[in-house]
């Protein structure tokens, strides 16, 4: 894939699941957007998950700093 964006990438996923979903294609058809659609699939769970290491909250401490914390831990008990 040339350059591919996420958001290109995922509306072509969402075209290949509606296209096998309404069923009207040949299996030769359903096998090769299969394929496409697998292709887009890996394609945004890389960018995904890219984007997931790449995300760190800003939280305002009491004493008006900013602290890093990583995207997964549970603000909750911060």
């Amino acid at each position: 894939m040339a350059v591919e964006r996420f958001e290109t990438s995922l509306k072509k996923l969402e075209e290949v699941v509606r296209k096998l979903e309404a069923g009207e294609l040949s299996l030769e058809e359903s096998l090769k957007a299969f394929e496409e659609g697998v292709k887009h699939s890996v394609f945004c769970s890389k960018k995904l998950n890219e984007a997931e290491r790449r995300v760190e909250l800003l939280l305002k401490q009491r004493d008006g700093s900013f602290a890093k914390r990583p995207f997964e831990e549970d603000l909750g008990t911060a």
